[in-house]
């Protein structure tokens, strides 16, 4: 016989019981985390362009995947720092929620001394992140949401700005982004640029209302964003690809194409100036 479909309240219950569970596990990566970014510490280059990856992401990957999975034996599990095998692969597909997780998003700025870094975990459910925490223990801010609950800052509910006029907004960006080559002919947007190492970051910001908008053009990888994109998108963003298509996550390839997303209104501002000449499911 089949089990009959959970209850949108039993689902919600377990939505947040998972957030409470990733608010715990985000600071124990703090706790691990904070003492190796304060002293002399090993980094390697992972080579082909991936960047750097220090003890402290390793020891954070470690504790998550054991903390993490030990509570929820049943999900899969996606994240930077671990190998995503052909049998941990095909677990995590088949699974109906997963882990995706980014031991410390913002890597370069850490190996730096900087203090913009931060730890990334969601869970995903059938392809939408439904618990979320973006953790900046240096900066004691932990962002956090659940599906349909709202996002917070520190426990106060946060909400996106109300901008509506590209030349007064603020956007997050890398600096390639606003090359006139990646928009329509004259089409540039009049928007003032800023830029955060850690994309997990820069989705939080936009949350917290901080800035009017956050694009990156390059294909981003899904766990620099799952847990942000569900924190802006409960705070009043519009979220989705540099195509305007909606974000899935837990998929083979495991990125997404681009992420855009701020205010409604200057996300379809955005958007409409944005090529739309390649196919939007290729």
């Amino acid at each position: 016989m089949t089990s009959p479909a959970p209850s949108d309240a039993a689902l919600a219950r377990q939505h947040m019981a998972d957030l409470d569970l990733l608010i715990t596990a985000a600071r124990a990566a703090g706790e691990i985390a904070v003492p190796v970014w304060q002293r002399s510490h090993d980094v390697w280059d992972k080579g082909d362009g991936a960047g750097p990856v220090t003890e402290a992401d390793l020891a954070v990957d470690r504790m998550l995947h054991d903390m993490l999975g030990g509570a929820r034996p049943d999900y899969g599990w996606l994240s930077e720092e671990t190998e995503d095998a052909p049998a941990r692969q095909a677990r995590r597909l088949s699974s109906e929620r997963v882990f995706v997780i980014d031991p410390i998003d913002g890597t370069r700025s850490f190996t730096a001394g900087e203090r913009t870094w931060a730890h990334s975990l969601a869970v995903v459910e059938r392809g939408q992140p439904v618990a979320a925490v973006v953790y900046l223990p240096l900066r004691d801010k932990l962002y956090t949401a659940a599906a349909g609950q709202g996002a917070w800052l520190n426990g106060v509910s946060i909400a996106v700005s109300q901008a509506e006029d590209l030349d007064t907004s603020t956007m997050l960006a890398a600096r390639p982004a606003m090359d006139p080559e990646h928009w329509q002919p004259g089409r540039l947007p009049p928007i003032k640029r800023a830029f955060r190492t850690s994309l997990a970051y820069r989705l939080s910001l936009v949350a917290e209302g901080r800035f009017d908008a956050m694009l990156t053009l390059r294909n981003s990888w899904e766990w620099d964003i799952a847990a942000g994109a569900l924190i802006a998108q409960e705070a009043g963003a519009a979220v989705s690809d540099r195509f305007g298509a909606p974000l899935r996550f837990n998929s083979a390839r495991r990125y997404t194409r681009g992420v855009l997303l701020g205010t409604p209104a200057i996300h379809a501002a955005l958007l409409d100036r944005l090529p739309q000449a390649h196919a939007r499911h290729s």
